[in-house]
């Protein structure tokens, strides 16, 4: 595989050195958590957004404000609630009496980074209201249209062990997130670190060592990292896979799925792809980029039908059925 010439190695080196500095700035907080740092740093340069399922006490919403710290980025955090509106999270037109005018108040969706803490808390309504911030990365008040700061990134969190009173993400919603990523708990050695950290010393301060225009630059190499067209069809396989895994030769998967990943699956598992190449240093997309990336990108697009749940079955089951049955060119 041959990297693509408009996109110096010298280059790509150097955005990995910039990454990787970020990286090391966030691990003066977080202890572990390495699937989380790398998913947070490729969401940002893909310009997508992520979310994160975890329990409690598992660094989501540090993680994200040291990244802020990381970046010199503004960072704001809402706490969804059932009683939650949507004006609580894009801003409202408020009166002003001296003047009878209205005038718009933004929120805090205004911001670079936004940590949408518990989102399955509220209604629908209010989830959805992020919509038009996710995907147009505007918002709409009153009749005026009003820009988001660039970069923009939503990470937005889920308990998966406290389900009463909760409201399930729209497909619609789900979709909107470039990758769903799973936390666990840290290990042992991982929790003695955090410990010590924490209980025995002050952690080192953060320093800002990347800059937003730095990002946007960094965002610009994305369509010039090289992807062979069998790795392009490899990803395509992938994703039709998931709609019609019978035409595959996974016909026992077919009752399993009650619908596939969308188109958009196919375009966000590509720039995930390059981003991960960009991340671990290569100017071009392999198939391990493809398959490390693959399961956080599609987890939560492939929708299964009762009888998958009854036989305890998940989306990693299925995407991991067809990760290991689909040849790697």
């Amino acid at each position: 595989m041959t990297a693509n010439l408009a996109l110096p190695s010298s280059r790509v080196s150097e955005v990995n050195g910039q990454l990787q500095a970020v990286k090391q700035e966030i691990t003066k907080v977080i202890v572990g958590q390495e699937t989380l740092l790398d998913r947070m740093l490729i969401a940002l340069l893909a310009n997508g957004h992520l979310l994160v399922e975890g329990v409690p006490g598992l660094a989501k919403t540090t993680a994200i404000k040291t990244l802020a710290e990381a970046l010199g980025l503004t960072f704001r955090r809402v706490s969804f609630t059932p009683d939650l509106l949507p004006a609580d999270i894009i801003g409202t037109l408020v009166f002003n009496p001296r003047d009878g005018a209205f005038t718009p108040r933004l929120g805090p969706v205004f911001t670079h980074l936004l940590l949408a803490d518990e989102i399955n808390r509220a209604p629908a309504k209010v989830q959805s209201a992020l919509l038009e911030a996710m995907q147009e990365r505007q918002v709409t008040i009153g009749d005026a249209t009003h820009p988001l700061p660039s970069p923009f990134l939503v990470m937005a969190t889920q308990n998966p062990i406290e389900q009463e009173g909760t409201y399930p993400l729209p497909e619609a919603q789900m979709d909107r997130f470039m990758m769903k990523c799973l936390l666990d708990y840290p290990t042992k050695d991982e929790e003695r670190r955090i410990l010590q950290r924490f209980t025995e010393g002050t952690p080192a301060p953060v320093r800002k060592v990347l800059t937003a225009e730095q990002i946007l630059q960094a965002r610009d190499l994305l369509p010039l990292v090289y992807c062979d067209e069998k790795v392009s069809e490899y990803m395509l396989d992938i994703v039709a896979c998931t709609r019609k895994p019978a035409a595959y030769g996974l016909e026992r998967l077919a009752p399993q799925i009650a619908y596939g990943a969308s188109p958009r699956a196919s375009l966000t598992l590509s720039l995930a792809s390059r981003a991960h190449a960009i991340l671990h240093g290569r100017p071009y997309v392999t198939p391990q980029d493809v398959k490390a990336i693959a399961p956080d990108v599609l987890r939560h697009r492939v929708l299964l039908t009762y009888e998958a749940e009854a036989e305890e079955r998940t989306s990693d089951h299925i995407i991991r059925d067809i990760l290991d049955h689909l040849p790697v060119p």
